[in-house]
């Protein structure tokens, strides 16, 4: 099977040639660093040869947040480390632009493609000294390359879903030896471990989600539309999916019943929908508003519909309720949620609807904690709202503290796991 893979990803490279240069046309890839995913002379190396270099594969956004904690702790232990860290989106590498600046030995590259000649490469020009893949990133060839050259190799909040763990069984042999290469993994949650232990993975752990270390500095969150904000009345749909948005709508109509000066905020979790958003609004009589980054919210606009990535976070700090999307689609039921950990580290009440399985346990921490609830209907939803509306902000701040506070905890035990594997010259 691992032989099928391998001739078939160099039998396709030709065609991802294409495919990429098509994505990049299209402004879907970076326009000038698109070609580090398919050649290697593009791999722009740079690294000091008497340091230690750590890389980081972390797919897109927010794997790539759940990382800056390890590294700034991993800084805290030794002077002599680097770190590289791959994504595969161009959100995660805008995000990065920003967030790298506050390391001076961290820097930012695309993944290539799982192509044996491609990873080889990698590899061999990087010279990494360990290697972390976050989430769900196994990638076979990159796996056992790295296992054939013994650099030791850990999965960091690892997520296998049932219906990966099924597929990867298909293929039982094949599983276990591309499992059987980690040296360390540390489960996002106890179903993983509990699926990682079968693939035959040994030295695996469960900590907590990492995500919820990831940290906000609230101080440096600003929001040039804070005072018409403050002035009316408003929530916030979050990571928002194709087939919800009118769902959201028709909320904000029933809560404008009560509230005239209602302002709702859609933020689309694929930012190429907005137009789309616009027109149902249009065909709902609502006024809406494209809001670009940087852009001031007109007198008089209801909806709006943000079109910028890594904005959330200043509109999250002034907001009492957000309902965090992809959760009410039968459809997507196997792969549904998103993250709600942002919006309940800066106070806000989380709404969501009966569909959660990527974040299944996280929201069980925030329902234990009155901090989330689950909204079957439209009317339930726009109930929950005028009742946010009529009571007092989270002023005392008490959801943040807990969940920082679980965050921290989660983040010393996992760091143990973590130095060890970093720091330990046996492996």
């Amino acid at each position: 099977m691992i032989l099928t893979y391998r001739v078939l990803t160099t039998l396709i490279y030709p065609f991802l040639l294409i495919f990429i240069y098509f994505r990049k046309i299209t402004k879907k890839e970076d326009s000038q660093r698109y070609k580090e995913k398919i050649l290697s002379s593009h791999f722009n190396i740079n690294r000091r040869k008497d340091s230690k270099l750590i890389w980081f594969h972390a797919a897109s956004i927010g794997e790539f947040k759940s990382i800056l904690p390890v590294i700034k702790e991993l800084n805290l232990k030794s002077d002599n480390l680097e770190f590289l860290i791959t994504t595969v989106t161009l959100s995660s590498s805008n995000l990065a632009k920003t967030e790298l600046k506050k390391f001076t030995n961290a820097q930012h590259r695309f993944l290539p493609f799982d192509v044996i000649f491609l990873i080889n490469d990698f590899l061999r020009l990087w010279k990494p000294n360990r290697i972390i893949l976050v989430d769900s990133e196994i990638w076979p060839n990159l796996i056992l390359q790295i296992n054939k050259r013994k650099i030791p190799l850990a999965l960091f909040n690892a997520r296998i879903t049932s219906k990966t763990y099924k597929k990867w069984m298909t293929f039982p042999n094949t599983a276990r030896k591309i499992f059987s290469c980690f040296n360390l993994c540390i489960s996002s949650n106890l179903e993983t471990k509990e699926y990682l232990y079968q693939l035959g993975v040994k030295n695996n752990y469960f900590n907590g989600n990492a995500k919820l270390f990831s940290e906000i500095h609230e101080n440096v969150i600003k929001n040039s539309n804070k005072a018409i904000l403050m002035k009316n009345k408003f929530w916030i749909a979050a990571s928002t999916h194709e087939g919800e948005d009118v769902f959201f709508l028709k909320a904000h109509n029933e809560v404008k019943k009560i509230y005239k000066n209602l302002i709702t905020i859609i933020a689309p979790r694929h930012i190429d929908r907005v137009q789309h958003i616009k027109s149902l609004c249009r065909s709902l009589n609502l006024n809406a508003q494209i809001l670009n980054k940087n852009e001031t919210i007109l007198e008089g606009k209801e909806i709006i519909i943000i079109n910028s990535f890594g904005v959330l976070q200043s509109y999250f700090k002034y907001a009492k309720s957000v309902f965090i999307g992809k959760s009410t689609l039968k459809r997507l039921e196997k792969v549904s949620g998103q993250n709600p950990i942002e919006a309940a580290k800066l106070g806000c009440k989380i709404y969501h609807g009966p569909y959660v399985y990527n974040f299944k346990e996280i929201y069980e921490i925030l329902k234990k904690n009155n901090i989330s609830k689950k909204i079957e209907t439209c009317t339930d939803l726009s109930n929950n709202l005028i009742k946010d509306f009529k009571s007092s902000h989270d002023s005392d701040g008490k959801t943040s503290i807990l969940i920082n506070n679980l965050g921290e905890k989660i983040l010393a035990d996992t760091m143990k796991n973590i130095s060890n594997f970093v720091f330990n010259e046996t492996l």
